[in-house]
């Protein structure tokens, strides 16, 4: 783990992730979507119909946060499960470079990470702080689906632990 949390910024580059180790905190800032259960098999239906662009959705640099944002603020859920896990090797493919939650991925999901250069950083639990660490947020896609949409939010030095990258993972 480096002493120093490297700050990287949305969009995120291929040299960025490649340049992080197990084990790293980051603070991210920049925009960053949110998704879970309800709207990752929708983001990836329209990633395999060639229609993200034309729904406003840019998923190249993304960072996608496993969670629901309501009122209260937004905190992890966990990554692992089926509607969630079986979406981050598709969601990579279509360009997302970090994937946060909670929670240990299985070993086959950190491989395909591995393949497309992307990588996942688990989120402890901490709503308020993360509340006081977002800035903006507003519905992209899917307002029927309400805090589970799909939504873009602006944070600050967001703090992220790389829980798998490069083949590698801390389970």
């Amino acid at each position: 783990m480096k002493d120093n949390p490297q700050i990287i910024q949305t969009p995120i580059s291929g040299n960025a992730i490649e340049s992080l180790r197990v084990g790293d905190m980051i603070l991210l800032s920049g925009y960053i979507y949110t998704g879970r259960d309800a709207v990752l098999p929708k983001l990836k239906e329209l990633f395999e119909t060639g229609t993200l662009e034309e729904n406003g959705i840019d998923l190249q640099g993304s960072v996608i946060f496993h969670t629901a944002v309501s009122p209260a603020g937004v905190g992890p859920t966990s990554s692992n499960k089926l509607e969630i896990e079986g979406n981050i090797p598709i969601l990579s493919k279509a360009g997302v470079k970090l994937h946060l939650g909670k929670g240990a991925l299985k070993p086959e999901t950190v491989a395909e990470l591995n393949r497309y250069g992307s990588a996942y950083a688990v989120i402890p639990p901490v709503t308020a702080l993360l509340e006081s660490k977002t800035l903006n947020r507003k519905v992209v896609a899917f307002p029927e689906l309400g805090m589970e949409a799909l939504h873009s939010i602006e944070v600050v030095e967001y703090p992220v632990i790389i829980a798998a990258v490069n083949g590698e993972t801390i389970y």
